[in-house]
C-alpha cells in the first residue's frame, strides 16, 4: 500500500460496510453501495491486495467465553534487553487470558488487556503466569468498571 493512494467514497462505504458484517454476501453489499456486483468484487480485491482489508473474522462474546472482568495491566520490566524483551513478548502470547498487548512509552513499557471470570481468576493469571515471566519487575492493575466504547474497526 503507498502513502499517496487515495480512498473514494465507494471504497470507503465498502469498508465501512464489510467492518459491520464482514459476512455479508456479496449481493447485499454490492446493494447498499449503490454498485452492481462485478465492480463491488473488483473494489473489494483491490482493497485486500492493497493492504485495506487484512482478513475477515468473527466477534467473539469475550463476557460469555472467558469472562467480565477487564484488567489493564501496566507492566515494567528490569531491563530493555532483547533478550527480555523477547522473552516477554514470547511468554504474553501463551497466556489466554491476555487479549491485547501494547509496547508503550511512558512509565511503564507494556500494557496489557486482560480479561478473566473474576478476581479469584484475575489472582490466579498473576501468580501463575504473569509473575513468573522472567525480567518482570513491576505490575500495576486497573479494573474496568465499565465498557463505554469498543469499536471492531476504526470510523471511516
Amino acid at each position: 500500500m503507498q502513502d499517496n493512494e487515495q480512498l473514494d467514497r465507494i471504497d470507503l462505504r465498502i469498508l465501512r460496510e464489510l467492518s459491520v458484517d464482514g459476512r455479508m454476501s456479496w449481493r447485499d453489499l454490492a446493494e447498499k453501495i449503490h454498485l452492481s456486483l462485478t465492480p463491488t468484487l473488483r473494489r473489494v480485491r483491490h482493497l485486500e491486495e492493497r493492504g485495506y482489508i487484512h482478513g475477515y473474522a468473527a466477534r467473539l462474546d469475550e463476557a460469555r467465553l472467558v469472562g467480565k472482568m477487564t484488567v489493564f495491566v501496566s507492566v515494567t520490566l528490569d531491563n530493555q534487553s532483547e533478550a527480555t524483551i523477547a522473552r516477554f513478548e514470547e511468554q504474553v502470547g501463551l497466556a489466554p487470558e491476555i487479549m491485547d498487548c501494547f509496547l508503550v512509552t511512558g512509565d511503564a513499557d507494556y500494557t496489557l488487556r486482560v480479561v478473566v471470570r473474576d478476581l479469584d481468576g484475575y489472582h490466579a493469571f498473576l501468580t501463575r503466569s504473569l509473575t513468573r515471566i522472567p525480567g518482570v519487575a513491576h505490575i500495576k492493575s486497573s479494573f474496568a468498571l465499565k465498557t463505554v466504547l469498543m469499536r471492531a474497526a476504526p470510523l471511516i
